[in-house]
């Protein structure tokens, strides 16, 4: 507590003190936030922008009929229904593979920690050939699933292997520090206290994780929503059956129909903000849950 706010009388509020517009310890702060917001204008906002202006020629009904051709619109339904299984799956592993990491000490769990981030590290195209490999019918995995009727690769549920094991990092990440800030001693106090396991996890970590794991799930569905490379390698490409939507968009570009990549391209630009706002939106309460200064 502050010495004003001691010596202030009963009742009173401390003044609010506006805070600067620049806080830091280094000089040129208004220069270096105006540097940086200048920077992100010109690689973030520059390319919005054209993204939007190469699809005005449209008038709305115009915009309709291409963001809603049916082709487009089964590209949509497989990218997005895929994503946000793919999501739902690395939600649930995510939070069991960050649970081992912190709580369990065995032999290989620092090599184990390291092959989280192997998604971030490997290139894309790398990982698809790798998959694509992996679960052919000929492959290490697709032969197996092959005699149980299960095919993967080259069919839609390509898409969903894809996308999961390219978002899985995202919710470990994010829900790995907070169960590090989570002491033990408060689940072995539960339990002293008569609480089973799950009632432990429902009532003492659930809460404490849940605005991470939201936030790494809405992380990995944004990240599944983009993917292409890891995608277009496993899956069979063929329109109306296994298509996604950036597929849609190089397609219409090889086709030199600019207007309608861009048009695919806008539409799939106002999915991106909802996510951002949705992410934007879990942090916020995250902070205020923790106590965090926003």
């Amino acid at each position: 507590m502050s010495t004003a706010a001691t010596l202030a009388p009963a009742g009173r509020r401390e003044p609010h003190v506006r805070r600067p517009l620049v806080d830091g310890v280094l000089p040129g702060g208004r220069l270096a936030a105006g540097i940086t917001i200048g920077w992100l204008g010109a690689i973030v906002l520059l390319p919005v922008a054209a993204v939007i202006l190469a699809s005005q020629p449209l008038d709305v009904a115009g915009f309709l009929a291409v963001s809603l051709e049916p082709r487009v619109l089964a590209s949509y339904r497989l990218t997005f229904g895929m994503s946000l299984a793919a999501a739902a799956i690395d939600l649930v592993a995510g939070v069991l593979i960050a649970w081992v990491l912190v709580r369990y000490h065995f032999p290989g769990r620092r090599l184990l920690d390291t092959l989280v981030d192997l998604p971030f590290a490997l290139p894309t195209a790398v990982a698809g050939i790798a998959l694509g490999n992996l679960y052919a019918p000929n492959g290490w995995l697709g032969a197996p699933l092959a005699l149980l009727g299960i095919e993967v690769a080259f069919k839609p549920l390509g898409v969903l292997v894809a996308l999961t094991f390219i978002g899985l990092p995202f919710v470990v990440r994010t829900v790995q520090p907070v169960l590090v800030e989570i002491a033990a001693e408060l689940e072995e106090v539960a339990a002293t206290l008569g609480a089973t396991r799950w009632q432990t996890f429902r009532h003492v970590v659930l809460p404490a994780i849940l605005p991470a794991a939201l936030t790494g799930f809405t992380l990995a569905l944004a990240r599944a929503v983009g993917e292409y490379g890891s995608v277009i390698f496993v899956t069979g490409n063929i329109p109306y059956v296994s298509e996604i939507t950036p597929l849609v968009i190089i397609s219409r570009l090889e086709e030199y129909d600019y207007r309608g990549a861009a048009v695919v391209g806008a539409t799939m630009l106002i999915f991106s903000f909802a996510i951002l706002f949705v992410i934007n939106a879990l942090q916020a309460w995250g902070q205020r849950r923790s106590g965090l200064p926003g």
